[in-house]
């Protein structure tokens, strides 16, 4: 069997993108998180959402320029993907400021296990708002 990189990547482009900015990202948003709370000493929600506020501008750029390559031709255009972008995302917030809630602040379990099994839920929600909602190609 020859593995051709070259036909595999181009059929998979899309998704092998997202995972690679999506996990600068949760890199970035643990790194951040750890930061916050551990050298700062805010509290864990709090935290989590000015992370979050520079994450999703991270994701906005990279999700746009290169996973999806989507062009905007508007100023208009360009308001409404990043409406619909952080829109999509403050609904995996929510998600996400339960689930840190729930095990973090009312069961104590460990912060960083938790934000990283939170991640995976926010990964999959987020790819399938951006790409049927957001980014979704013109016919």
């Amino acid at each position: 069997m020859v593995l051709n990189l070259g036909d595999d990547y181009g059929k998979h482009k899309e998704v092998l993108l997202y995972l690679f900015f999506g996990g600068l990202a949760v890199f970035l948003n643990l790194g951040l998180f750890i930061l916050f709370t551990k050298r700062f000493g805010w509290e864990d929600l709090f935290a989590n959402v000015v992370d979050w506020i520079i994450c999703v501008l991270f994701q906005f750029i990279t999700n746009k320029t290169w996973v999806f390559a989507v062009e905007t031709d508007s100023t208009k255009g360009l308001l409404a993907q990043l409406t619909g972008f952080f829109g999509g995302r403050l609904l995996t917030l929510l998600l996400e400021e339960l689930i840190l809630g729930i095990f973090i602040v009312s069961l104590h379990w460990n912060r960083i296990g938790v934000k990283l099994a939170a991640q995976i839920f926010v990964i999959v929600a987020n790819y399938v708002i951006s790409k049927f909602f957001v980014f979704k190609k013109k016919d």
